[in-house]
């Protein structure tokens, strides 16, 4: 069975996964996990106490920042987000807990509001990219899945590497 409306699937009875529900999602998780490697490091060097907390929080901080820049251009993409505001939204997970005024200031320009832009009910995709973006928003729950194993794919690389130096 394909599934022809992301909303019909995911949503609740306000209609389901908006721009805005998706976009704020990953905001806030990742100002949350922004919390858990700040609480690691206080524990490591400050009370010297221990050091798993970094292991764990930096490592689901990291998973999250990754899954955020992804959320920031597929939802930029798809809302016809300039580049700098692509780019803006980027750097807003930079900085500790910035996601949060990103998204409120986003909110507020109205560039979350309605539905997708390239939804079903949205304007035709051009090139490759906006293909594949509407393509994804009428998949959900593939795109979920599609979008873990990539994000679990660039993680597992850059575990791999090593923390920066």
């Amino acid at each position: 069975m394909q599934i022809k409306n992301a909303a019909a699937v995911v949503g609740g009875n306000d209609g389901g996964v908006t721009p805005q529900r998706f976009f704020s999602l990953f905001a806030i998780g990742e100002a949350i996990t922004w919390a858990l490697l700040l609480i690691g490091m206080f524990l490591k060097y400050v009370t010297k106490t221990t050091e798993v907390m970094v292991s764990i929080g930096g490592s689901v901080h990291g998973f999250m920042f990754i899954a955020f820049c992804f959320a920031t251009v597929f939802v930029g993409i798809s809302q016809k987000w300039g580049a700098g505001w692509i780019l803006l939204g980027l750097a807003s997970a930079i900085p500790p807990f910035a996601t949060i005024p990103f998204e409120i200031s986003s909110v507020r320009r109205g560039k979350l509001a309605g539905g997708w832009g390239l939804g079903p009910e949205g304007r035709e995709p051009r090139g490759f990219v906006q293909r594949v973006i509407a393509w994804a928003i009428t998949r959900p729950v593939l795109t979920l899945v599609l979008g873990l194993v990539v994000v679990a794919a660039i993680f597992t690389a850059m575990m791999v590497a090593g923390p920066p130096v």
